[in-house]
């Protein structure tokens, strides 16, 4: 605020947009961003909005920024179940991450060659990650709970030409295995972690131990801004996944907002489960390290008490959650007579939080807040959320995101309290470019102007405006949903349903009666006489999503109906059929 000559926080956050370059270059100085070459500026904004030019004419390689914490700090605190609490070191994590590098350039791969990572996150993980991007490479993002289908999807659309993995992983007492999985869609030469050493390879895979180089790469390879460090997925409205590149510039605002709206400094430790199929992993590894903080790493299921024993155990800062994982720790008493003190703040993201939960998490470290946050892959962040800065109320949003705003429209395009939120660019950390489809006709194609003549990106969330400057998120206004924090469309649902015996055609919506986390309900229609029971339609979709989409994609209810309303143009109305939902229940 100082620096900005801002007397308030709303002062501060205007500044930010009114001079996006001004902010982004203190960002960068305070995130001591390295670059190889200095820039010739912070942006070029001369191709339009839609197509900015971050740190034109720099040289740099993130992963150098992410190791500038003394060596001797902790990089990772982790847990295996059963397990006892181990430290990996700055030092440690950079002489692996290295090692990696060195592995990869010794078996032939080049910079720009994309390598898939299908693991859950583990020290292991990490260190694959940085040293995929240390070599030039750029890492494929795969989530470890999507089934051989929806891996061979992801392979292809990101022209992978490798993939880590590990042979099984064990959670909540299961051994859950990922090389099958690999080996069943068909996947490019595998470097496979391997536990007991029984595991039999294909030809042309390596296991870790033989692929892991003894001395660490000699060098990091320089890259340009734009080039992409990270392909990952992120569902739109149709059955196929958007493809979108993760720049050496997006985890600047991963790092920016965990510092500004999280409060993450050094020393900090950062817990928030997820995993590396899903933007909230790379955040987690750019958010910590950047700041010079520790990431905390559970390996087993983050449902129960074990899980929060080791948020106590690892002295975490920062933990971070989906609402419907605080629900559960709630309805479970899983914080029963734990000492959460060291937490300093909370995080919500990937669902609408449910108020009376988000108050309970509070109260488990003496009423410290929650920072909602609110964004997409897309954005490699938020573009609403929370500052300590400000009074914060549970379950509701205090600011956009600096360097960031946004104008709520209704449906005529007019500025509304409640309504479709759309995007006022440029920020660093907005994509740019999508590998399979049109970008411009993703998100600015067709969207209305903003009051003030602005060019609009749409991003396809119903905010609500607040009084006092706050905001209520209400989900999502298209055809995309978020089941315990994983981004889904409806066509992908009803696509693994297709093969449902007995049903002629489904439509798959997501509803919050009560508020708070979605729920799914799949309406059906019959086929024929067929003479299956609902409870067996039930049992068969859900087998077939479990097989053939995500296990973790729970179906909350089934409605069977004699047919779908359609629009003119034959378009399924499934805002009609979740509103019909919510009024009847």
């Amino acid at each position: 605020m100082g620096r900005a000559g801002a007397d308030s926080y709303e002062a501060l956050h205007a500044w930010s947009v009114q001079n996006r370059e001004s902010y982004w270059t203190a960002a960068i100085e305070r995130l001591d961003i390295r670059l190889r070459k200095p820039c010739d500026r912070v942006a070029d904004l001369s191709g339009g909005v839609e197509s900015p030019r971050w740190l034109p004419g720099a040289k740099l390689n993130i992963v150098e920024s992410c190791f500038s914490a003394p060596p001797d700090s902790p990089a990772i605190v982790y847990q295996t179940e059963d397990g006892d609490l181990a430290e990996l070191s700055v030092g440690e994590l950079k002489l692996l991450s290295g090692r990696v590098a060195a592995g990869l350039t010794r078996r032939g791969f080049k910079p720009g060659d994309a390598l898939a990572i299908l693991m859950p996150m583990t020290v292991e993980c990490v260190a694959i990650y940085l040293g995929i991007l240390q070599a030039g490479c750029v890492a494929v993002s795969i989530a470890d709970s999507f089934r051989p289908k929806e891996i061979c999807t992801r392979l292809r659309l990101a022209n992978a030409v490798g993939i880590f993995t590990q042979d099984v992983f064990r959670r909540g007492g299961k051994a859950h295995p990922l090389y099958a999985g690999v080996k069943e869609a068909g996947a490019p030469p595998a470097i496979v972690l391997v536990e007991d050493g029984a595991t039999i390879l294909r030809e042309g895979d390596c296991a870790w131990r033989d692929f892991l180089a003894v001395e660490a790469a000699a060098s990091v390879v320089a890259r340009d801004p734009s080039d992409p460090v990270n392909i990952l997925f992120s569902s739109g409205t149709t059955g196929e996944p958007k493809v979108i590149p993760w720049t050496q510039t997006t985890p600047i605002k991963c790092a920016a907002d965990a510092h500004f709206h999280q409060n993450v400094h050094p020393g900090d430790v950062l817990v928030w489960p997820t995993n590396i199929g899903w933007m909230m992993g790379p955040w987690l590894i750019f958010a910590s390290l950047m700041n010079r903080a520790a990431m905390g790493l559970y390996y087993g299921a983050p449902t129960g008490r074990e899980f929060c024993r080791f948020v106590q155990d690892s002295h975490a800062t920062m933990l971070g959650a989906v609402p419907s994982l605080v629900k559960a720790w709630r309805a479970a008493e899983a914080t029963e007579g734990l000492d959460w003190s060291a937490i300093q703040a909370f995080s919500s993201t990937g669902e609408c939080s449910d108020a009376q939960d988000m108050r309970w998490l509070m109260e488990q470290a003496g009423g410290r807040p929650v920072i909602e946050y609110c964004g997409g892959t897309e954005i490699g962040g938020a573009y609403l959320t929370g500052t300590v800065a400000c009074p914060c109320v549970a379950g509701e949003f205090n600011t956009p995101a600096l360097g960031l705003d946004f104008v709520i429209l209704d449906s005529a395009g007019e500025p509304a309290e409640t309504g479709e939120v759309f995007l006022v660019s440029p920020s660093i950390g907005l994509s740019t470019t999508l590998l399979n489809k049109d970008h411009h006709e993703a998100y600015f194609a067709d969207a209305p102007r903003g009051p003030g003549g602005e060019i609009l990106r749409r991003h396809g969330d119903q905010i609500e405006a607040l009084p006092g400057g706050r905001w209520r998120a209400l989900g999502r206004a298209d055809d995309t949903m978020n089941l315990g924090g994983i981004k889904v469309s409806s066509a992908e649902i009803e696509r693994a349903l297709q093969s449902v015996e007995g049903v002629a055609e489904t439509a798959a919506v997501a509803v919050a009666p009560d508020g708070g986390p979605s729920q799914l309900v799949i309406y059906a229609v019959r086929s024929g006489s067929h003479a299956a029971s609902k409870d067996e339609l039930a049992v068969a979709m859900q087998n077939a999503i479990k097989r053939d989409l995500n296990p973790l994609f729970k179906i909350h209810d089934l409605v069977l109906i004699a047919a779908l309303p359609r629009t003119a143009s034959n378009k399924v109305m499934r805002r009609e059929l979740r509103s019909l939902y919510v009024s009847s229940y």
